[in-house]
């Protein structure tokens, strides 16, 4: 038995949801937000709020019902509440800069980097050497952060690049003569 999917997923207030046969729609102050569901589930809505259970007793039903429960609840608090992945440039020179919808980034090419940022996603730098980006879509904010940190993967031995908050850059140690 699933221990994630046979939660009951709350709907806060200003939180909608459209149900059909094939899709969940679930709309919210901040966008609106479309799952294709998956026949291996069933998905039914409630007053206390939406409920998934797996369609069959298969191994691939059990495993799709707290995918999907998952799925969407962090759908309902994308649209309610939103998600924020932050970054830290860590090296000389490295810097970001956000330039009406695209996010310029100096890693120590001899170019700048010019990221286009989707719609419904936002980046705001506070600091030239911190970004935080702010969306709905949990799943695309962290291809971005992944595509982001892609330039400039952290390295080993000086720990330069770009680095997601709380993650652990192992450190090497350098050469001896």
């Amino acid at each position: 038995m699933s221990r994630v999917g046979k939660h009951t997923i709350a709907l806060p207030s200003g939180v909608s949801v459209g149900l059909t046969a094939q899709a969940i729609e679930i709309s919210g102050k901040l966008g609106k937000l479309i799952h294709k569901l998956n026949d291996a589930v069933k998905v039914a809505q409630s007053p206390e709020g939406i409920t998934v259970t797996p369609a069959s007793e298969s191994e691939f039903s059990r495993s799709m019902w707290g995918t999907m429960q998952r799925n969407i609840k962090n759908a309902v608090h994308g649209v309610s509440e939103g998600f924020v992945y932050n970054l830290e440039l860590v090296g000389v020179g490295y810097r970001a800069s956000v330039q009406g919808n695209n996010l310029v980034l100096q890693l120590g090419f001899s170019h700048d980097i010019t990221y286009p940022l989707p719609a419904g996603v936002s980046a705001v730098c506070e600091k030239p050497t911190s970004i935080a980006l702010k969306g709905a879509n949990k799943q695309q904010l962290g291809q971005i952060a992944s595509e982001i940190q892609g330039y400039r993967k952290p390295e080993p031995y000086k720990g330069k690049g770009v680095i997601k908050q709380g993650q652990f850059v192992m450190r090497k140690e350098g050469k001896k003569k």
